[in-house]
């Protein structure tokens, strides 16, 4: 492994710059960023520049990333994961695999959505979270996002296993609530890990020692 450049599998629970604050500690080194945030809940690669390889990051942060996605259906949550409160519950109508790889494939390539309330992106240079967590009332942008492609692994009941391989920019827990739309329900995103982001994979990444 490049020594300026680790690659890490952040487990689920704590936030992406907490692993760099570990790092920091174990590796005793000051001057480390990362290449893009992973939610709290979400587990999966990162990459993290070290010392001169923080110059790197700025061309790593729009490589496409691949995710794989347990999205439940029938629920909305304020937060689209399962972070927020239920907001909505909606039956679930009947599907096969058929249907939901059909609905999937309609997506793939350039979809306008709502960015998440609960995420990083400024208004008025301020995060949207703060607004949220603040029970402020704030617009949210409407953003251009990019499904390369979408694999549909299983269909259990009310949860969905999907591989999404979309382009850097593009927020999966809007993509799972455009999903339950279409399926004539609402969705949240249960379980999130990034596998792979442009040609460095999961497979490669250490795990973190908290």
């Amino acid at each position: 492994m490049n020594e300026n450049l680790l690659l890490i599998d952040k487990p689920k629970g704590i936030t992406s710059f907490d692993v760099i604050r570990v790092l920091r500690k174990k590796l005793s080194i000051k001057k480390m960023g990362h290449s893009g945030t992973l939610d709290p809940l979400a587990s999966g690669l990162m990459l993290i520049g070290v010392n001169e390889g923080t110059k790197q990051l700025k061309d790593l942060i729009g490589l496409p990333k691949k995710y794989t996605t347990e999205i439940l259906l029938g629920v909305q949550t304020e937060t689209g994961d399962m972070e927020g409160e239920i907001i909505e519950k909606k039956p679930i109508p009947e599907l096969d695999q058929e249907k939901i790889k059909s609905v999937l494939k309609e997506m793939e390539g350039s979809i306008d959505l709502y960015v998440p309330l609960y995420s990083a992106i400024k208004k008025e240079g301020k995060p949207l979270y703060k607004y949220a967590r603040e029970g402020k009332k704030v617009e949210v942008p409407l953003k251009t996002m990019h499904i390369l492609d979408a694999t549909l692994f299983s269909f259990n009941n009310d949860t969905l296993e999907i591989e999404f391989n979309v382009k850097s920019g593009t927020y999966i827990r809007s993509i799972a609530e455009e999903l339950g739309r279409r399926l004539g329900t609402v969705a949240t995103v249960k379980n999130l890990r990034r596998t792979s982001i442009g040609d460095y994979s999961i497979d490669d990444a250490e795990k973190l020692d908290l």
